[in-house]
């Protein structure tokens, strides 16, 4: 078993980096407006909360989850 494991360990060691990307470039970010995330995941909590309430009202959805 070691035999077969030590081929797979060198060509995975060789090129890894090609995998994953070069070691040298540096992690890439991308251009992200974290305001407008938050506004976003606020907007989506109002509404999920809202159609909850008013589903749970017309007894479309039990208030057991």
């Amino acid at each position: 078993m070691p035999n077969r494991i030590a081929p797979w360990k060198s060509r995975l060691l060789e090129g890894a980096a090609g995998v994953f990307g070069e070691a040298k470039a540096g992690p890439v970010e991308a251009a992200v407006d974290v305001k407008t995330l938050h506004a976003k995941i606020g907007q989506l909590t109002l509404e999920n909360d809202f159609l909850e309430g008013a589903l749970t009202k017309a007894g479309l959805l039990s208030a057991k989850r």
